[in-house]
């Protein structure tokens, strides 16, 4: 069965525009291979493409996506950890200086788990994969009844967790206490395009300002 014909069109429009803009990035890239200075852990939502949304070319960003952009806790006696190899290939080998775990809203992931009462057991590994999401569900148990939207507070809670998580990699603790790298949180809302970014100090997600970063027309 051939490609699909939007993926066919979609790379012949990638050959007569971008391909020919960048021809010269791609063979720089292809000779000396990546440097990009930031990993992205961001979700395989369809809808939230990080290359997009910081408008980034080929060779700048790192880019690692999973259901709900979520991190497993060090582990290395596990078998098979795509998201752990990545992120020691980013640490270790690639050197980045930032990675960003960019969350986002309206996350299906995040919504299955708020909304099943029972345990999350669909499939053979979806289940044990959102499971990760409970200590952030722990973590702002007591604000469900409060004001604000509580699906939100849970996709940034767990944005903190992710963050905590990284922190147990051996060598991702090592270079941020000796400040070569750095950890950032992100939340992007899908419907109106505004970046929500973690304070470190305070906890607390700030919308980037409309003066630094003007409104679209």
């Amino acid at each position: 069965m051939p490609l699909p014909e939007d993926l066919v069109e979609g790379y012949r429009a990638f050959r007569r525009g971008r391909l020919r803009r960048e021809q010269a990035r791609y063979r720089e890239l292809a000779d000396h291979g990546q440097a990009p200075d930031t990993m992205v852990i961001g979700c395989c939502d369809s809808r939230v493409s990080p290359e997009v949304i910081f408008d980034c070319g080929p060779g700048e960003l790192f880019v690692v996506r999973n259901v709900a952009n979520l991190v497993p806790p060090y582990a290395p006696g596990e078998s098979f950890q795509g998201v752990s190899s990545a992120l020691e290939y980013a640490v270790q080998v690639l050197k980045v200086k930032h990675i960003l775990v960019l969350g986002h809203g309206r996350c299906g992931g995040i919504r299955v788990f708020a909304e099943q009462s029972a345990p999350l057991s669909p499939g053979d590994f979806i289940g044990k994969w959102m499971s990760l999401i409970a200590p952030a569900a722990k973590s702002i148990e007591a604000h469900k009844d409060k004001a604000g939207n509580y699906l939100t507070q849970l996709e940034q809670a767990s944005l903190a967790i992710t963050l905590n998580n990284l922190m147990t990699f051996p060598f991702v603790r090592e270079q941020v206490e000796q400040g070569r790298l750095t950890l950032h949180a992100a939340h992007f809302d899908v419907s109106s395009g505004e970046l929500a970014v973690r304070d470190p100090a305070t906890g607390r997600f700030d919308t980037l300002t409309r003066s630094a970063v003007p409104a679209p027309e």
